[in-house]
């Protein structure tokens, strides 16, 4: 299927690996002019290059190395991309662990990558989206929003939060075709995975190895997921045919999720 975005501009936050870069990739096939965000500029330069061997007719790369989570950073990424037509918010989760463990400083650092940051970002791009009547603003939030997961509090609580501010918000741009969604990555192949799974052992007193077979074991597609089919789903929803779907939440999780709603 043609999206119909090819030449459209797109910020991309977290992009140098993970769910991210798989966003970046996606959208660069499509023809979109990708800028990619991250911290650690080694792993963005290499990903830029690979977005420059796959892109759609010449798509113009560029790649900021910055911290999207502090004002400066993202005076630095809006810098670099002013007018985008798709925003893709990304920040690394909040480590696991116990809440009896975590200040308020680990509540206000959560809050500050997963709820302020997007919603900060949202704030400097929605506007102008409004104007040129096209805007596809994508969160990449959690699973955990619809079903928590314990050792990720921190996570479960910020990006909550964000999901509620993107309901209200989603409803009054949809007039002017720009639509705010959330994906709800399951357990996808990250370094993020690794991360929880680790949490998960370290908590049972078990493996990592044994701890991931329980995971997989609780996934009805019976793997975890490849950040490329994530990356696929974001274009999509980014797309020119996706202009009615607005204020939604789409879990990708093999199934893992056993609700109806």
């Amino acid at each position: 299927m043609e999206l119909g975005i090819s030449g459209r501009c797109a910020l991309v936050c977290g992009a140098s690996r993970g769910l991210g870069r798989a966003c970046a990739m996606a959208l660069a096939q499509e023809g979109v002019a990708v800028t990619i965000v991250a911290r650690g500029a080694e792993a963005l330069e290499e990903t830029a290059a690979e977005l420059r061997k796959v892109g759609a007719g010449g798509t113009a790369i560029s790649a900021v190395a910055a911290d999207i989570t502090t004002p400066e950073g993202r005076a630095t990424a809006l810098a670099a991309c002013p007018q985008p037509d798709i925003l893709i918010n990304n920040a690394g989760g909040p480590p696991p662990g116990d809440f009896r463990d975590w200040s308020r400083d680990d509540w206000l650092k959560a809050l500050d990558a997963n709820m302020l940051t997007p919603i900060e970002l949202i704030k400097a791009t929605v506007d102008g989206m409004i104007e040129r009547k096209f805007g596809r603003i994508v969160n990449i939030t959690s699973g955990a929003v619809k079903a928590p997961i314990d050792v990720l509090g921190l996570s479960n609580g910020a990006r909550s939060g964000l999901t509620g501010f993107v309901a209200g918000l989603a409803r009054k741009t949809v007039r002017h075709n720009v639509t705010i969604n959330n994906l709800l990555p399951g357990f996808f192949a990250t370094d993020r995975m690794a991360a929880v799974i680790g949490g998960q052992a370290k908590a049972k007193g078990i493996s990592y190895d044994a701890a991931l077979a329980e995971r997989v074991a609780t996934i009805p597609a019976g793997r975890v997921g490849d950040p490329a089919e994530f990356g696929a789903a974001c274009a999509w929803l980014c797309s020119a045919q996706a202009g009615y779907i607005t204020g939604q939440n789409w879990l990708l999780d093999g199934g893992a999720y056993p609700g109806t709603f």
